[in-house]
Formats: structure tokens, sequence, C-alpha cells
């Protein structure tokens, strides 16, 4: 049985990517990252997909005349590379149907909070967490959810349960709740890639 093929959307430092291909070289995973697309030309995923012999590249909305345009060549870079899962790992723009139509059921987010909580639009990064710190919530964590049309609204595949301390900060937190999407991420991939994973409505059912 051949390798799930992966397509990797980033947009800063990578390391989410890098705990997939951690999780591929350690053999917990395995799946093949075709192609990591970042938003960013400057984002340091870019180095940590080609130190590991991973084919990247940089394709900017700002290059494109339209929303439509840039995400055309995205869809059609991923088509190219035969990707047959999309992976949202800290890809920070926010994607159209079309785009979602495109790989319909195919697309999968980590994002910083338990969703329904923190999330939606202008929830990204440290702005999560500030907003969990200023709301007072005792306990926060990671995501894995389906991408759908809507802004971290699609089936919840994993959650992982953070708890908030007193003493802290915004970047303090982050570093945290960093260690556990590292863990859940490439768990998700593992399940679907060994089509465990059964979408009920909006509910996600893990098989044995």
């Amino acid at each position: 049985m051949s390798a799930l093929k992966l397509g990797v959307l980033v947009s800063g430092s990578g390391t989410n990517l890098q705990a997939i291909i951690d999780s591929i070289k350690s053999g917990k995973l395995r799946v093949s990252v075709e192609v990591v697309i970042s938003s960013r030309e400057d984002a340091f995923a870019i180095k940590r997909a080609k130190e590991s012999g991973i084919e990247a590249v940089a394709i900017c909305p700002e290059w494109f005349p339209s929303k439509a345009e840039y995400e055309e060549a995205m869809i059609n870079k991923l088509r190219e590379a035969k990707v047959e899962l999309v992976v949202l790992a800290g890809f920070l723009k926010v994607l159209s149907p079309h785009f979602i139509r495109a790989f319909a059921g195919r697309i999968i987010n980590i994002h910083p909070s338990l969703i329904p909580a923190f999330c939606g639009k202008g929830y990204y990064g440290l702005k999560v967490h500030k907003a969990v710190l200023e709301y007072g919530a005792k306990v926060t964590g990671a995501t894995v959810h389906f991408a759908d049309e809507g802004t971290d609204t699609g089936p919840i595949i994993l959650q992982k349960a953070v708890e908030v301390r007193d003493d802290d900060t915004p970047e303090i937190l982050s570093k945290r709740v960093l260690e556990v999407e590292h863990e859940i991420l490439p768990e998700a991939i593992r399940l679907f890639a060994e089509k465990k994973l059964d979408v009920v409505g909006r509910r996600v059912f893990i098989k044995e």
C-alpha cells in the first residue's frame, strides 16, 4: 500500500511541519510530504522542508491580482504533486469555498484552542492565547479539525486540553499548547491515512 501523499500549507516557522517530518522519520507516521507551500517567502518552514529533501515553494497572495488566482496557483501545485490530504499547519490565510471544494473532505487544520472557544475570524497565533488569558479561562488546548467553508467550523477530529496557569503569559501558554499541537496533528494524519475516521454530520468517529 502506497504512502498517503500530503501537501502542507504554512506561513511561519513550521514547528508543526517539523512534528510531521519527525513522525515520518521515526516510523510513527507512514505518509509522504510531497510539497510544502508557504504564504511567505521568508517562512522558516521552507528551510525545514528543504533540509528534509521535501519540495518547498512560496506562493504569496500579493503576487496575484485576485484571491481566486492566488488560490488557483496553490490548487494547481497541489494537484501537480498528486496530493491526497492537505494539511494546514500554521497557515494564516482564510481559504475560500472554491479551494475547500477542490479538496472536499481532504483538508485538516490545527488550531491553538479548544474549538468552539477562541476560534474564528481574527483568532490566530498569540491573539488566541491573549484572549484565553483575558477571559480568565482555566483550560485551553488544541484542536485538529476538517476544514469546511467556514472559519474553524469543520468537524473536530482530535482535541487535547492544556491547563491555564496563574503566571501564564500568552508566550508561555503558547509553548505548552504548541507541544500538544505537535502530538495531535501527526496522530490525526495517521488516523486519516489508515482510514479510521468516519464523519457523520458534525461528529467524527474514530474506528478501532
